[in-house]
């Protein structure tokens, strides 16, 4: 069911700096900030030959984002995202073995302007897992 892996995203306590330190000390190409209001977020990627690093800090107060770095100042990884080709086809899948959707169950587009799911991490060795249908 899931195709190749998306993105790690990496929760960061200073948007700018973390890009420069991937841009400056490892070389990567960086694309520009981008506000997520839909999910809390503010993300910037770091594309690589094979995936993507995805950046992100809180937008705004109630940003999920918020939380995990009152746990965490410094940062961490915060989810992985794997692809798959139908979204809904996935979610009713993982639903019937058990699995459990965050939110509403209903997909929101993500920030390749494509549908997603996050799946609890409980469910999945502690790994918040994002699911982006290509």
């Amino acid at each position: 069911m899931i195709g190749r892996l998306n993105h790690v995203a990496i929760a960061v306590p200073d948007l700018e700096a973390a890009a420069d330190l991937y841009r400056n000390a490892l070389g990567a190409q960086v694309g520009a900030p981008q506000d997520e209001p839909d999910h809390g977020v503010r993300v910037i990627f770091i594309e690589l030959p094979n995936t993507k690093i995805e950046l992100l800090n809180p937008l705004g107060a109630d940003s999920p984002i918020q939380g995990f770095l009152d746990k965490n100042p410094a940062g961490g990884i915060h989810h992985i995202c794997y692809e798959v080709e139908d979204i809904l086809a996935a979610r009713d899948k993982l639903k019937a073995s058990g699995a459990r959707v965050l939110g509403s169950g209903e997909p929101k587009i993500g920030a390749h302007g494509k549908p997603v799911l996050f799946l609890h991490p409980k469910d999945f060795n502690g790994a918040l897992v994002e699911l982006e249908e290509v």
